[in-house]
C-alpha cells in the first residue's frame, strides 16, 4: 500500500520498506482491506500493539506509526509489535479527511464499554452537544473498522496499546495501576479521563490492558525525524523500566464481539433513540460541552 498521498513525511521508500501486509477477510465500510505488520524479536517478552489513524483526518498520527514502525524494523528491543497505522482508511482516505468513518461514527467511541447504550448517548447528546464528530454509533462495536480493532486485541493479547493521535499536543494514560509515562519527547502527562466507547476506557479501564495515547500537537504535520526517534526512545524507556525481562501477566481476554446491527438494513448514522433517560448520577452534567482530545 503506497499511503505518500495522503500521509504526511512519507517517501515511496518508507512505503515500500514498511512492508505492510493487507488483512485477507476484514474490510471497512467501503470495502478497503486494514494494512498492518508484526515486527517480533526473537526474545520478545512483551507484546505492544500501536494503532494510528482511528480519526481519518489526524494523519500525522499514522505518519508516526509509521516511522516507529521503521524503527521497530532495525531494534525491536525485546518487544513483539503489532503495527496497525490506519484503522479508519474510509476516512483518511478522501479528497477532505475527516475523523470519522464512512457512515459517520466516531470510531473512538464505538468500543463496547459497561453501560454504553446509556452513557454514550448521554455524553453525546449533553457534553458534545450532538456533534456529529463524535457520534457514537447505534451499538457498540456497530462499525467494522472497530470490530477489526477488537477482534485484533482479542488474538494479540497486547500487554500494552499505544493509540496515537492528535491534534491537542499531550500524552495521556489509561489503565491499572502502574506509574504512567510523564513525558514522551516534548509532550507531558496530561490527564484527560476517560470517555464512554473509547479505546482507553475500554482497553485500559474495563480489560486492564494499559492505553498510552499520544496527542501529537498537528495533525496534518508529523514530529521531524529526530522529535520521533526521541519520542521512541522515551517510550522504550518506560517500557523496560515497567516490564522486566520476564514475561509480563497477559490481561484478561477479551470477550466476543457485541452482536451489531446490519449494515444494509440500520445505518448508522441515525441518530439515538429521544426516549432514553439524559440523567445520570455518575455523569457530570454540568460540564461544558466537550472540546477535548480523542
Amino acid at each position: 500500500m503506497d499511503l505518500v498521498r495522503w500521509l504526511p513525511g512519507l517517501t515511496h521508500r518508507d512505503c515500500a520498506a514498511a512492508r505492510l501486509q493487507a488483512t485477507d477477510g476484514a474490510r471497512s465500510v467501503q470495502g478497503q482491506p486494514f494494512y498492518w505488520r508484526d515486527v517480533a524479536a526473537p526474545d520478545a517478552r512483551l507484546r505492544v500493539l500501536v494503532v494510528g489513524g482511528l480519526h481519518g483526518d489526524e494523519m500525522s498520527a499514522s505518519s508516526l506509526a509509521m516511522r516507529w514502525l521503521a524503527l521497530a524494523d532495525a531494534h525491536p528491543a525485546g518487544v513483539h509489535w503489532r503495527f496497525l497505522p490506519v484503522l479508519n482508511p474510509d476516512g483518511m482516505f478522501r479528497p477532505a479527511p475527516q475523523r470519522t468513518n464512512a457512515r459517520g461514527v466516531d470510531l473512538n467511541r464505538n468500543f463496547p464499554t459497561p453501560n454504553w447504550t446509556r452513557e454514550s448517548r448521554i455524553y453525546w447528546e449533553q457534553r458534545a452537544r450532538k456533534d456529529p464528530r463524535r457520534y457514537p454509533g447505534p451499538t457498540p462495536l456497530s462499525e467494522p473498522e472497530s470490530r477489526f480493532l477488537h477482534a485484533e486485541m482479542a488474538r494479540f493479547q497486547p500487554q500494552l496499546i499505544v493509540s496515537l493521535h492528535a491534534p491537542y499536543g499531550l500524552l495521556d494514560f489509561d489503565g491499572p495501576a502502574m506509574a504512567p509515562p510523564r513525558r514522551i519527547g516534548r509532550l507531558h502527562l496530561d490527564p484527560l479521563g476517560i470517555y464512554p466507547g473509547s479505546l482507553g476506557h475500554y482497553g485500559g479501564v474495563h480489560r486492564g490492558m494499559p492505553v498510552v495515547t499520544i496527542e501529537l500537537p498537528s495533525a496534518t504535520q508529523p514530529p521531524a525525524k529526530a522529535e520521533a526517534d526521541t519520542m521512541w526512545a522515551d517510550l522504550l524507556t518506560w517500557v523496560r523500566a515497567h516490564w522486566p525481562a520476564t514475561a509480563a501477566p497477559s490481561p484478561a481476554p477479551v470477550p466476543d464481539p457485541v452482536p451489531s446491527p446490519d449494515p444494509a438494513t440500520e445505518p448508522s448514522t441515525a441518530p439515538p433513540p429521544e426516549d432514553l433517560p439524559w440523567t445520570d448520577p455518575m455523569l457530570d452534567t454540568s460540564l461544558p460541552p466537550e472540546n477535548t482530545p480523542r
